[in-house]
């Protein structure tokens, strides 16, 4: 079972985690964390999320492998956001069809809490 404001920040760079930890946490959202995609599937197994916000370039798995793997386990149980500074992410998670949103960086907090919102 997920609540609504379980957010899961998956993103190799820790300076990042923090700073979107720390906006959406002043809002009210619940906020865990991965640094990578094997720990973002371990993670949601723990507690299914509500949105994960996953970055595409990540060591060990990737953004769209870990987007794949988290559908094939949970379904459409929770919005899976790409994070990305791609200029081809919208076309690719329109292709790829297990992505519900993009937010490009950089990205300010209304685009974040847009996002999470939605």
């Amino acid at each position: 079972m997920n609540s609504p404001e379980d957010v899961l920040v998956v993103d190799d760079d820790p300076e990042l985690i923090e700073v979107v930890q720390a906006i959406l946490r002043s809002v009210g959202y619940e906020v865990r964390s991965a640094s990578n995609g094997m720990e973002a599937i371990e993670a949601a197994a723990q507690r299914t999320p509500a949105v994960v916000l996953l970055d595409v370039m990540m060591p060990e798995m990737d953004g769209w492998e870990c987007a794949r793997e988290l559908r094939s386990r949970h379904g459409r149980s929770m919005r899976i956001v790409i994070v990305t500074a791609s200029a081809h992410a919208r076309a690719r998670a329109d292709q790829i069809g297990d992505i519900d949103d993009v937010l490009s960086k950089p990205f300010d907090v209304d685009q974040l809490l847009g996002v999470v919102a939605r």
